[in-house]
């Protein structure tokens, strides 16, 4: 054995040790990369988790890095390294010229050479990595390979059984008993570990409000040196939190005048040495009026009530039409697409859908009513096409398919003016109330069985303006 095996084999006994302990999440990850490096005798070595959205990889356990580097600014799961992702081994012999590098000029600054990173992987899925730097441009061997993947494996687990001891917890003692019929351990309905632990209450706050309106969230991941003195950083800010979304830092405040003052100056330093910031200093009574002004939640008396949760935002929802979009433009290229949609509930998709179609469509609305006497016919036209579709290409707009019997006679009305094709797209699924099995061609999302509203839908006329969609309680 010679002597790098010999510091791996150590290693594995200090990271087995350390994952069965009851440290802190935090500590016990510092210390599993603190192992990590010093086997493979590396400057520094970084966990990392993918946040909620899959977006962006939060530190969440480090070693031999500064913190300056560790700040540096949010990782982009898409860009930094992307191939770690899919689950490969990535060994960076140059960090500064390679392209995937996020931050070379960090990396300089560091004085990082060559980069070993590996995938956290759990129930099939990668989660997170790991990633391994030197301070000398190095050539990473195959059983260097090996032993930062079987550590990355470690650490996946020790996560799983993390996540089981905070599910067993917050469950009643009298729900325990029902645990114990499930078959195996992937039927636990886990929540993801965040790999935060808030500096102050009213921050988990702001959180828990981000997390309820699905706003994406990085909390303090980049530090902005604000003074220094014979090149040593003398001061830093690190704003509290970071909303990809908008490309926005928000740094709450409390009630205490001499903390208000003191974030006050940090602030405007940071505007004047970083002009391409934006940052914004939050009381609690502006988290509402932020909400508002992006388009999160409408200002305005009893707009809310009786929402339980959101179940897609602003943001995903418009993702979820620019990809349907993209997929129908390259299927009818070249071709005269008509889209037809039934009032009233699929104005807003049919409208955001329309314009993020790249090849000219032309557009129709129908109107149909569903009568309380059913002795005559279950539906009625209100209102027909008032362009024919004989022989062209028709898609059937929809904001929600359940039951698919409306759907399936619109279907078969417009089949008899006979069109050229005519397929199906709907923003939203819910296939587990489907009577007939009609097919869909386009679907944004399967939802199961829950009543939501937003985005066009409606309870008696209401909710149809909010901007994102909903469950109501």
């Amino acid at each position: 054995m010679d002597a790098t095996e010999n510091r791996c084999s150590l290693a594995f006994k200090q990271i087995a040790r350390v994952t069965n302990s009851a440290l802190p999440v935090k500590k016990m990850l510092n210390l599993v990369a603190a192992s990590a490096a010093g086997a493979l005798q590396a400057a520094g070595c970084a966990v990392m988790l993918l946040n909620p959205q899959k977006e962006y990889l939060d530190i969440i356990g480090a070693s031999g890095l500064s913190d300056v580097y560790l700040r540096k600014g949010a990782l982009n799961a898409r860009k930094s390294y992307p191939d770690i992702l899919d689950g490969k081994i990535v060994a960076v012999d140059d960090i500064l010229t390679d392209k995937r590098t996020q931050y070379p000029g960090h990396a300089a600054q560091e004085n990082l050479k060559s980069l070993l990173g590996a995938p956290i992987v759990q129930k099939g899925e990668v989660i997170g990595e790991i990633r391994i730097y030197t301070r000398s441009k190095r050539r990473f061997k195959p059983h260097e390979k090996d032993f930062i993947s079987t550590v990355a494996d470690i650490i996946a687990l020790t996560l799983e059984k993390i996540e089981l001891y905070q599910y067993l917890n917050t469950h009643h003692q009298s729900n325990l008993t029902q645990q114990k019929k499930l078959t195996s351990f992937s039927d636990l309905p886990l929540t993801p570990i965040r790999p935060t632990s808030f500096g102050h209450p009213s921050e988990a706050e702001f959180a828990r409000l981000l997390d309820f309106y699905q706003v994406e969230w990085l909390y303090e991941p980049r530090s902005f040196p604000l003074s220094s003195q014979d090149d040593r950083i003398t001061e830093m800010f690190t704003p509290d939190f970071y909303l990809p979304e908008i490309d926005l830092y928000i740094e709450l405040t409390t009630a205490r005048q001499s903390l208000i003052t003191g974030k006050n100056h940090k602030v405007r330093m940071l505007k004047e040495l970083y002009p391409d910031i934006s940052i914004k200093l939050l009381n609690k009574g502006d988290y509402l009026k932020l909400f508002a002004k992006y388009g999160f939640i409408p200002l305005g008396e009893n707009k809310m009530t009786g929402v339980q949760r959101i179940l897609f935002s602003k943001t995903q929802l418009q993702r979820r039409v620019k990809s349907l979009a993209k997929q129908i433009s390259g299927d009818y290229q070249g071709q005269e697409l008509v889209l037809v949609g039934i009032l009233k509930g699929v104005v807003c998709f049919m409208s955001d859908l329309m314009l993020n179609i790249s090849i000219p469509v032309m557009l129709d609305f129908m109107a149909i009513s569903t009568p309380a006497d059913k002795s005559d016919a279950l539906i009625r036209i209100l209102k027909d096409l008032d362009t024919g579709i004989e022989n062209k290409h028709v898609l059937m707009v929809e904001d929600i398919v359940d039951t698919g019997m409306t759907l399936n006679y619109v279907l078969n009305y417009l089949s008899a003016r006979q069109p050229a094709s005519l397929k199906v797209c709907t923003l939203l699924d819910k296939r587990a109330r489907r009577l007939i099995d009609v097919h869909l061609d386009y679907v944004g999302y399967e939802i199961r069985d829950e009543f939501v509203v937003g985005y066009g839908l409606d309870m008696a006329g209401k909710y149809r303006n909010l901007p994102f969609i909903a469950v109501l309680e």
